[in-house]
C-alpha cells in the first residue's frame, strides 16, 4: 500500500476490546529466521550497499510485529513492498508522514482541550457529563492505530529509531534533517496498546481534577485560641496557594505565626490527618494545630463525621496513576519503567545524572552561606517552611497589598491580559512584528486551578495560557503566574509555528520550558513599571535562584525515590505509599536539610500536588532553575526577544547540545554556585 494510503487507513482502524491486566506480557514477536528471509530478499533486490540501513529497519519493524499484524510471510512481503532504496522518495515519505502526524495529532489535542476545558478553566460548576467527557480520549487510539493500519511498520523499516547513547555520540554530526528524523521516530519506537493509554488518561485525568479541587478556606482556620487569622473571602488551593501565601508573610508583623500555620496544614495534608470535610468548605471552622473541626457561625448543623480524616486520597491517586502507567511498561522493551521513560527517553536525561545535578546543589557550601545570611535577616533560627524564603528577590521588600492594586487595576479581567500581551512582549524586546505575531497565538483563559500554559501542537491553532482572575479582577499572585505561563506561552508559538521541521518542535524537555519561563517570571515587576534590576539585584538574583533549586532539589529527590520505591513494593496499598512517602520525605530533610536547619524530621517536603497529578515532573523545575540561570547569564547581554527566538527555534535536540548552542556550555550548576558566591562575598562586605 502506498504511504498516502497507508496514512489515509491509519484512523480507520476499529480499537481492540480486550482488557489490559497490570504489567500484561505483549505478544510474542517475529523469530530471528522471519528477520533472515525478509533481510535476504531485500539485499538481493536493492544490493548489499543498502545492507546495514535494510537489515536495521527489518529488525526495528519486526520487533513491534505482532501475529494479529500478519505471519512471516506476510511480513517479509510488506518489507519488499515497502521499504525506499531511493534517497528523493524517502525524503517525500518522511515530509509526508510528518505532516500527516502533525495534523492528526493538533486535531486531536484540540478536540482533548475543548472536552477538558469544564475541568481546567472556571466556567461554573461542573456536571457529570462533564466528568463523563473527560475520559474520553481519542489521543488514545492513534499510536496502535498506526501500528494497525502499518503506517508505524512503514517508518520503522525506512527510518532509524537512535537511543540517548547514539543521540549523544553522534548527534552532533547531524543536519535538521537528521535531527527531525530521529525525533520523529521516537514516536514509533514502543508500542503501547490504547487500552492501556486511555487508562493512563483517565489516571491523570482522576489526579488532576482532585488536584484541581483541593482547597483550603484560610478564612476558616482557626489558632488554638480560636482567633481566625487569615482574611474573609481567602481560599487557596493546595499546594501553589499555601506556599505562596507563606512566603507572603515575612513582611507581615503578625506574619510568623501564620507561617507556623500554613507549615501545620501542609503536615496534615501529607499525613492525611486532614479531616475530609473542611476541604473547601466554608461551613466548618479548622484548627490545624488541634485538628478540632466544628461549624462555622450560621452554618447548618452537622454530624460527627466531620471529624473523619481524609481516607489516603492523596496516596489512593498517586497509586492508581503508578498502576496506570506501570501497565505499559512491557510494551516498551528499550525503556520497561516509567522512571527510564520519563529520563532518558522525555529528558534525555539519565535519572543518575540528573541525581548528581541536584545533589551539587543541595551539597554546596553556597547553599550553607545562603542559610546563614537569611538566619541574619530574620533574627531568628529557621524553620522548615524557611525553605520558601523569597526575601532575595526585589518583590520581597515590596507590599503585596500595592501590588495587587496595580494588577488588579490594570488587568480586571482575562480579556484585558490578552489585549496587554502585545505590549508586554515588545516590553521584552520583541519588535513590534514579532510581538503582534507572538501573541496572535496565544489566547488567555480564567483558570479553575492554579494556572498553566497549553501549548499548540499544529501550527495555525493557538497556545493557550490559564490563570486565576476573580471577580475583584487580577491579583498579583495570579499576574506572577500569568508572565510564567507567558514565558511558556512564547516558547511554545516560538518552536513550532518558528521551526523548520514540526518533528522538532519543543524544547529538550520540560525544564528548558520551565527555565524560559522563570526568566520571564523573573521580569514581572519591570513588566508593571516598576525599577528594572541593577547590581544589587542581580546578585540578590544568584541567591535566590540557589535557594529556590536547593528546595525543589529536595522536593525532586522525594519524588525520584517515591517512584523507585513503588516500583520495588508494586503491590503496596494507599497507606504503605503514605508511610514510604513520609519516610522518603524525612531522609532525604535529614541528610540535606537537617544540617543547615538543625531541625530533623520533617515531612514537608512532600506536599507538592505534582507528585499526584504530575507524575515524576518535579526534576524538570530543578533543572529548570540550573538551566534559567545560565540562560539569564546569557540575556543580560542585551537582545532578549531576539535571543529567546533564536534558542527557541533550536527545537529538541539533546539537552547540552541545545545548551552549548545557546549559550556555549552544557548544562550544569557551576555558573550558578560561581555567582551565589561572588553575591555571598558582596553580602558579607
Amino acid at each position: 500500500m502506498p504511504v498516502r494510503a497507508l496514512l489515509a487507513a491509519a484512523l480507520l482502524v476499529p480499537l481492540a476490546a480486550s482488557a489490559v491486566g497490570a504489567a500484561s506480557a505483549p505478544p510474542a514477536f517475529l523469530g530471528p529466521d522471519a528477520v533472515k528471509t525478509a533481510v535476504a530478499r531485500l539485499v538481493a533486490r536493492h544490493g548489499e550497499a543498502l545492507g546495514p540501513r535494510i537489515r536495521q529497519g527489518v529488525e526495528q519493524a519486526a520487533r513491534l510485529w505482532r501475529p494479529e499484524d500478519g505471519d512471516a510471510a506476510s511480513f517479509a512481503a510488506f518489507c519488499e513492498t515497502h521499504f525506499l532504496a531511493d534517497p528523493a522518495a524517502l525524503a517525500a515519505a518522511f515530509a509526508r508522514l510528518e505532516d500527516a502526524l502533525e495534523q492528526t495529532d493538533g486535531r486531536l489535542h484540540e478536540i482533548r482541550r475543548e472536552l477538558t476545558t469544564p475541568l481546567d478553566l472556571d466556567t461554573g460548576p461542573v456536571s457529570e457529563i462533564d466528568r463523563l467527557l473527560v475520559g474520553l480520549d481519542l489521543q488514545a487510539h492513534v499510536d496502535e492505530d498506526l501500528f494497525r493500519s502499518k503506517v508505524a511498520f512503514f517508518a520503522l523499516l525506512n527510518f532509524p529509531v537512535h537511543t540517548l547513547a547514539e543521540r549523544l555520540a553522534l548527534g552532533s554530526s547531524w543536519d535538521r534533517d537528521a535531527w527531525a528524523r530521529s525525533r520523529l521516530m521516537d514516536r514509533f519506537a514502543q508500542r503501547v496498546p490504547a487500552e492501556v493509554a486511555r487508562e493512563i488518561t483517565r489516571a491523570n485525568t482522576e489526579a488532576d481534577r482532585y488536584i484541581a479541587e483541593y482547597n483550603i478556606r484560610m478564612d476558616r482556620l482557626i489558632a488554638a485560641d480560636g482567633t481566625r487569622p487569615f482574611p474573609e473571602g481567602l481560599r487557596l488551593i493546595s499546594h501553589w496557594g499555601l506556599r505562596d501565601e507563606l512566603a507572603s508573610r515575612y513582611e507581615d508583623p503578625d506574619g510568623l505565626s501564620k507561617q507556623r500555620m500554613i507549615q501545620r496544614v501542609m503536615e496534615r495534608i501529607v499525613r492525611q490527618e486532614i479531616p475530609k470535610a473542611v476541604v473547601d468548605n466554608p461551613g466548618l471552622l479548622w484548627c490545624p494545630e488541634t485538628n478540632e473541626a466544628r461549624p462555622a457561625p450560621g452554618a447548618a448543623a452537622v454530624g460527627a463525621e466531620i471529624a473523619a480524616r481524609e481516607p489516603d486520597t492523596r496516596y489512593e491517586r498517586w497509586l492508581d496513576v503508578f498502576r496506570a502507567v506501570r501497565r505499559a511498561d512491557p510494551y516498551v522493551p528499550t525503556a520497561p519503567s516509567y522512571i527510564i521513560r520519563r529520563f532518558e527517553l522525555d529528558r534525555q536525561i539519565p535519572a543518575k545524572q540528573v541525581e548528581a545535578l541536584l545533589a551539587s546543589v543541595l551539597e554546596s557550601a553556597e547553599v550553607k552561606e545562603v542559610a546563614d545570611l537569611i538566619r541574619r535577616r530574620l533574627g531568628r533560627p529557621l524553620e522548615p517552611f524557611d525553605v520558601w524564603y523569597p526575601g532575595f528577590k526585589p518583590r520581597g521588600t515590596r507590599d503585596e497589598s500595592g501590588l495587587d492594586a496595580i494588577v488588579r487595576a490594570r488587568y480586571p479581567t482575562a480579556a484585558s491580559f490578552q489585549a496587554a500581551l502585545p505590549g508586554i512582549l515588545e516590553s521584552l524586546g520583541f519588535s513590534r512584528d514579532k510581538a503582534a505575531w507572538i501573541a496572535g497565538r496565544i489566547v488567555v483563559d480564567p483558570s479553575r486551578g492554579a494556572g498553566h500554559a497549553m501549548g499548540a501542537v499544529r501550527r495555525g491553532d493557538a497556545a493557550h495560557l490559564r490563570t486565576r482572575v476573580s471577580e475583584r479582577g487580577m491579583d498579583y499572585k495570579g499576574y506572577n503566574i500569568a508572565v510564567h505561563e507567558l514565558g511558556h506561552n512564547v516558547e511554545q508559538v516560538l518552536s513550532l509555528d518558528g521551526i523548520d521541521h514540526w518533528a522538532l518542535s519543543g524544547v529538550p524537555n520540560n525544564a528548558f520550558t520551565e527555565a524560559i519561563a522563570f526568566v520571564f517570571q523573573d521580569r514581572d515587576l519591570e513588566l508593571l513599571g516598576l525599577a528594572p534590576p541593577g547590581d544589587e539585584d542581580r546578585a540578590l538574583e544568584a541567591l535566590r535562584v540557589l535557594w529556590e533549586a536547593y528546595e525543589i532539589g529536595g522536593v525532586a529527590l522525594v519524588d525520584m525515590k517515591a517512584w523507585e520505591w513503588l516500583y520495588a513494593h508494586e503491590d503496596a496499598s494507599p497507606a504503605e505509599l503514605r508511610e514510604a512517602v513520609l519516610a522518603i520525605a524525612r531522609d532525604v530533610w535529614n541528610r540535606y536539610y537537617a544540617p543547615v536547619f538543625g531541625v530533623r524530621d520533617r515531612e514537608i517536603l512532600a506536599i507538592y500536588s505534582h507528585m499526584i497529578s504530575s507524575a515524576l515532573y518535579l526534576p524538570d523545575y530543578a533543572i529548570g532553575h540550573i538551566v534559567a540561570f545560565q540562560l539569564a547569564e546569557k540575556l543580560r547581554s542585551g537582545g532578549f526577544g531576539a535571543e529567546i527566538e533564536r534558542m527557541a527555534r533550536r527545537g529538541r535536540v539533546t539537552p547540552d547540545a541545545w545548551m552549548r548552542e545557546a549559550v556555549g556550555s552544557p548544562v550544569s550548576a557551576d555558573a550558578l554556585l560561581r555567582e551565589a558566591r561572588a553575591a555571598l562575598r558582596e553580602a558579607g562586605k
